[in-house]
């Protein structure tokens, strides 16, 4: 009978942590770097522009090897989330001083995905990083969006067609599905995005509604208008249960939920979208879209609010008449609108900065940002309350 040849200790459990995390390409901490082993390393290598090298692995002689530096991993995940893979960081959990002579302790820590980031070199400024949950029955689909570095999380309920406009407005960087609908999501929407697939069991109703009332801190999701919402609920359900796998628990800043009302809005496809250049131009880079036009904002917050605005058209004439008359205001009174401007311009991107402190992830450059925002709110309340009744939207209108 052959000899069954055996890994080494340490990747031993460098593979049984990634069978655990197969979709994931595994960064596993070693000393001073983060290495990666076997296909993973050769993928690493081709996307990052890394060395490819190699590790004994005792009877079974080498295996492909690539790796960089704990200080600089930071630099490097971007680029493997930004082409398209999950990253999951596997870190030493204990001083590899107190280990002795046995394998260092080691655990997944964190599992970034390209629905699922919070750090500024994934992120784009002036747009949202939406992930979204889907889940269908008898020709109704259901489904939530959620942007853990706003915080923002919306759901909407409807026929295929009215959902599937909802995803060419949203964009979504990454798709959760049940596992039994991932041929048809992809048959649906293309192969361009990037999909995630659960179990059925983390789209049930009930469960949905418990972890969501837990997030939110309440006994009931009523206050929020989402009962009738019963597929979009298990959508959005599904998507905490997808933070918890990937080692996003108790994010605060993820603190209510609100629904899309289909007949407030005006709804466009993909292709008009595309045809009349609203985000991108026909022309490639050598043209100009219609939002880079408009972009006058001063704050990636604003940006972002522009963006919303320019997809989900409202149609109440009354809060259109409101946005009209705070433009007009401005128009004739250029001195405040500067001034305003400025300020502003001096806040930053609040938004994701109180939602990396609220997940504890801020950083100190960060904190000195947060109490330079916060000291431009009194001064921006009083300018707006000097706009004699004009400003109702004013804060908001002109980020």
């Amino acid at each position: 009978m052959a000899k069954i040849l055996e890994d080494t200790p340490m990747l031993k459990h460098y593979f049984a942590v990634k069978a655990k995390n197969p979709e994931a390409v595994l960064l596993y901490r070693v000393g001073d770097f983060y290495e990666t082993y076997s296909d993973d390393a050769v993928l690493a290598s081709k996307v990052l522009g890394i060395v490819l090298t190699h590790r004994a692995n005792g009877e079974k002689g080498n295996v492909a090897m690539a790796g960089v530096p704990h200080h600089a991993v930071h630099q490097y995940i971007p680029k493997l989330v930004r082409a398209g893979y999950k990253v999951a960081i596997c870190d030493q959990l204990e001083d590899p001083k107190l280990a002795k002579n046995k394998l260092v302790k080691r655990g997944i820590t964190e599992i970034l995905t390209p629905g699922v980031a919070f750090s500024e070199d994934i992120l784009e400024q002036k747009e949202h990083n939406f992930l979204c949950g889907l889940d269908f029955e008898q020709g109704v689909v259901g489904a939530a969006f959620l942007d853990v570095s706003t915080g923002t999380f919306q759901v909407a309920q409807g026929s295929s067609e009215y959902i599937h406009t909802l995803i060419d407005t949203f964009a979504p960087k990454e798709i959760v599905v049940r596992r039994d609908f991932v041929k048809g999501v992809r048959e649906k929407f293309g192969d361009n995005i990037y999909i995630s697939p659960l179990d059925e069991w983390a789209f049930v109703h009930e469960a949905a509604v418990e972890k969501l009332c837990k997030q939110f801190g309440v006994k009931s999701l009523k206050g929020f208008g989402v009962d009738n919402f019963g597929l979009a609920v298990r959508a959005a359900g599904a998507l905490i249960v997808y933070l918890e796998q990937t080692e996003h628990t108790g994010l605060k800043n993820i603190c209510g939920i609100s629904r899309i009302d289909e007949s407030k809005f005006v709804w466009m496809d993909r292709f008009t979208f595309r045809n009349l250049e609203i985000f991108n131009s026909n022309a490639g880079k050598d043209g100009v879209s219609l939002v880079e036009v408009l972009d006058q904002t001063s704050s990636p917050m604003g940006a972002r609010l522009l963006r919303q605005w320019l997809a989900m058209p409202i149609i109440d004439r009354a809060a259109l008449n409101e946005r009209y008359d705070i433009v007009e205001y401005f128009i004739h009174n250029e001195d405040i609108l500067e001034q305003l401007r400025g300020l502003i311009s001096e806040v930053g991107d609040l938004e994701r900065i109180l939602s990396r402190a609220a997940t504890g992830r801020i950083i100190p450059r960060e904190m000195v940002q947060l109490g330079r925002s916060l000291r431009q709110m009194q001064p921006i309340k009083d300018l707006c309350s000097g706009t004699e009744g004009a400003a109702g939207e004013v804060e908001e209108g002109t980020k």
